[in-house]
């Protein structure tokens, strides 16, 4: 596994640098539920920092029509307003819009659920702003987006793939490997699961500026390990991999929760949302042992300095991820 000493070398550190500040692109969610015949509950959660939030409106079909002015308010790093309508005829075959989805990066996520216990949910993107509702989905459907959103969740969640990127560079034996990211997948599916389902829960900042010290705690052992001198997190790295994977999982926890996790439907969301998660675990390891082999065969490197390199970009971005989260605990 020593090709991975050179793994992405300086790509890899240009992208830790422009990605230590932001941790993933928040997803905004409208919820949507039939409360008595035509008459619906609206919940809309747009992504803020502080009182600055992004400039997302949500327009529902024209023959919605307001009860009251909705009620506005900030909460984490989320701005939120909640409204009643009353839509003539139903939601079914009208247009909804989030105004100003084309000018940013993220997308939002759109979840109706009808009197008759119906749902369907929808994916709206920057190039495709507008969802029109059916009146009805298939679960497959329902899962499809979940898994997207999970597949996304991972790929976008820079602070977890650079974690997973440093234990492969700590571990030199392809089977270690394989056992240690199971580890990791296992522990972080257990905190997802039972965090998602309400059995525990830790603050999620905490959560966030503890995720980034065990990134910096990995590259430490990056940067300590010697050729004949095995460390316990290089003799038993799946142990690592499950503890630090539990923390992980709480994170993941709470980006399912930022989108919107459907109490109606948590099996089917919360299991295809995971499954995502873990394929576009898949993903970035087979590309980083790709990127790897492509390396090796093409390139030409210096191993062990590559490999410390990469170690000490990993050290850097942690703590500039940790600063500003520990840093948002008091404020």
């Amino acid at each position: 596994m020593r090709p991975l000493g050179a793994l992405l070398a300086l790509p890899i550190l240009l992208l830790l640098g422009a990605s230590a500040i932001a941790h993933e692109v928040r997803p905004a969610y409208l919820d949507i539920r039939e409360t008595a015949h035509d008459t619906f509950a609206v919940l809309w959660k747009v992504p803020a920092q502080g009182r600055m939030r992004l400039a997302l409106d949500a327009h529902l079909p024209k023959q919605c029509i307001e009860r009251a002015t909705p009620i506005r308010w900030f909460e984490g790093s989320a701005y939120l307003e909640r409204w009643t309508v009353d839509c003539a005829g139903g939601l079914r075959n009208g247009t909804i819009v989030i105004d100003g989805l084309k000018a940013t990066l993220t997308e939002a996520l759109v979840r109706i659920e009808y009197e008759n216990g119906g749902t369907e949910v929808g994916r709206l993107m920057p190039e495709a702003p507008t969802f029109t509702a059916a009146g009805t989905q298939p679960s497959l459907e329902v899962a499809r987006t979940y898994f997207l959103l999970g597949v996304e969740h991972i790929l976008l969640g820079f602070d977890h793939l650079i974690f997973v990127l440093a234990l492969m560079l700590l571990i030199h034996d392809r089977w270690m490997l394989f056992k240690t990211i199971t580890a990791f997948t296992v522990a972080h599916s257990i905190t997802l699961a039972g965090a998602s389902l309400g059995y525990f829960s830790l603050p999620q900042k905490p959560v966030e500026a503890t995720i980034a010290l065990s990134i910096a705690f990995v590259a430490s052992e990056l940067l300590k390990a010697r050729p004949n001198e095995a460390r316990l997190s290089e003799t038993y790295p799946w142990v690592v991999a499950f503890a630090f994977g539990l923390l992980h999982g709480f994170g993941f926890s709470g980006a399912l929760k930022e989108i919107g996790l459907p109490q109606s439907d948590v099996p089917l969301s919360l299991l295809t949302f995971n499954l995502g998660v873990e394929a576009g675990q898949i993903i970035f390891v087979a590309a980083a042992l790709a990127i790897a082999w492509a390396g090796r065969a093409v390139v030409g490197y210096h191993a062990a300095f590559a490999r410390r390199a990469i170690a000490y970009g990993i050290g850097t971005s942690a703590m500039l991820w940790f600063i500003p989260r520990i840093a948002s605990l008091a404020a």
